[in-house]
């Protein structure tokens, strides 16, 4: 085994893995691939900040491992059906509940919130997953590894219904810390009378007449378990045995648990290698979420329409606000924390701004730059933040600190020596690692049909080909790179320079 990093970085990643309630260096089980499954969406209402605090910390994770030089594969489930109302075995699929409500069909819940949820995550620049396979496209595997339990003397039949006999799991409670005598079935509701024992949990259950979502299977007509799908569809996409499970730390116990049980006896093999959880956000100390009532929708932020908000909030700023805690500590939300995350984040962009705007002078006399390693003092402080259980607060604040310093000095005449590879290599950290966007102009603002503003894109244009003349090719790489972010991409030829307007 081998930590697969690259040459520059400054440690050896470490995760923290609740598996073993302890940090253990990274190291992938086939680098340099790396296979992450993280539980998506149960689709039956607007995402809220709570999910965005999940999905914004493992699209960081998945991030800094592909500029590790890792080859990730990002599968993310959307649940559409078998998540009953209170988390448990018996009650009403919470999809179907809202489709009853609403008298729509619970497959056209299911496509308004899957919409509506990667348009949110789309706002948050939260990349979209390798694959999103959804529990319902899937039953055949889950019905497949339901057979294989019952096959193997996992699980048991009774009247239609299947649940998992956990007494026959020897490891199970292994990640949440509970024993079989004091695991319940993780439901607020009481257990289902028909177990062998109350912490046993549904693997399929019968339906009944009334009820919208089922399937025909080998035990009569029924619904997949909340917990079954996430084993089949994962080792369906990255195998018996992958690298990273995550999720919030509400599904810890019992989905997590319950996941690990039903896998490792299916395959025989040990699941996911490293588990990670994320923390919630909370509202006046209290977790922010759907089934409590005080959820603030991501599309209330955005358009400021909720009672509690006095404005509307750039997702850029949401986004910044929870990275500005640890992905395993808790968020505490309030405005005045968005309005200082909104200070910070305008603060941070100036300092990088400045810094990525500097253009040296052809004949820079370097004998007063400040010392030439900034870039890699910088890059191996942050790299340490990141490689520390991606520790994105320390991370920022380390780009707070340094920037602000390199700025200025640069303001004063100093700029430093490897000012170039900085300035690409503070562009990699900002927008491709934490997911922030340089304050650019906007393309509205860029009106080329004004005279002054072709002469100016021609006079750059002019000074680019002079410097690649005089084989300047960083000067010219910046002209291109500058331009290339205002959506204005430069052709060379023989004939000479082309460019294509937004």
């Amino acid at each position: 085994m081998f930590n697969y990093v690259s040459s520059m970085s400054s440690s050896a990643l470490h995760v923290y893995n609740t598996l073993s309630r302890k940090k253990e260096l990274f190291e992938p089980i086939h680098a340099p691939h790396v296979g992450m499954y993280v539980c998506g969406p149960t689709v039956y209402g607007n995402a809220h900040l709570g999910h965005a605090k999940s999905y914004v910390s493992f699209d960081v994770i998945r991030r800094y491992l592909s500029y590790l030089d890792y080859k990730v594969r990002y599968v993310q489930n959307i649940t559409d059906v078998g998540h009953l109302v209170g988390d448990g075995d018996e009650g009403e699929d919470k999809i179907s509940k809202k489709a009853r409500l609403e008298q729509v069909d619970p497959m056209e819940i299911a496509e308004i919130y899957t919409y509506t949820y990667f348009r949110d995550m789309d706002a948050l620049s939260v990349q979209r997953p390798d694959i999103s396979p959804r529990a319902t496209g899937h039953i055949p595997e889950q019905i497949a590894m339901i057979q294989d339990l019952i096959d193997k003397g996992h699980a048991y039949l009774i009247d239609g219904n299947v649940y998992f006999d956990i007494l026959s799991a020897p490891n199970y409670g292994r990640l949440s810390g509970r024993n079989v005598e004091n695991a319940t079935s993780g439901t607020r509701i009481k257990a289902a009378s028909d177990k062998h024992n109350p912490a046993d949990f549904a693997l399929w259950k019968k339906a009944d007449d009334k009820h919208l979502m089922k399937w025909p299977s080998p035990w009569g007509v029924g619904y997949p378990g909340w917990h079954i799908e996430c084993s089949a569809m994962s080792i369906k996409y990255l195998g018996t045995h992958f690298d990273i499970h995550g999720g919030g730390i509400e599904n810890q116990f019992p989905h997590h648990e319950c996941e690990i049980a039903q896998a490792e006896c299916s395959t025989g093999k040990s699941f996911a290698k490293y588990w990670l959880h994320n923390n919630m956000v909370t509202l006046d100390g209290q977790k922010m979420g759907k089934s409590l009532g005080n959820a603030i929708s991501l599309e209330e932020f955005f358009n400021g329409s909720h009672p509690l908000l006095q404005r509307s909030w750039d997702p850029q700023v949401i986004r910044f606000f929870l990275l500005q805690s640890h992905y395993r500590s808790t968020t505490d939300f309030s405005e005045k924390a968005l309005e200082a995350a909104e200070a910070g984040l305008q603060s941070l962009r100036s300092a990088i701004e400045s810094i990525l705007m500097y253009i040296p002078q052809k004949h820079h006399d370097h004998k007063n730059d400040i010392n030439d390693k900034v870039l890699p003092n910088l890059k191996a402080a942050f790299e340490s933040a990141m490689n520390d259980d991606f520790n994105t607060a320390r991370a920022i604040a380390t780009l707070f600190d340094k920037t602000k310093k390199i700025k200025k000095k640069i303001i004063t005449g100093q700029p430093p020596s490897d000012l170039l590879a900085l300035q690409k290599w503070l562009k990699i950290a900002l927008t491709e690692i934490l997911g922030l966007e340089p304050n650019v102009p906007n393309k509205s603002d860029c009106n080329f049909n004004d005279n002054l503003s072709k002469d100016l894109l021609h006079l750059l244009i002019d000074i680019r080909t002079k410097a690649r003349m005089e084989r300047e090719f960083e000067l010219s790489d910046i002209i291109r790179d500058r331009l290339k972010d205002l959506d204005i991409d430069l052709e060379d030829s023989k004939e000479g320079t082309r460019y294509t307007l937004p």
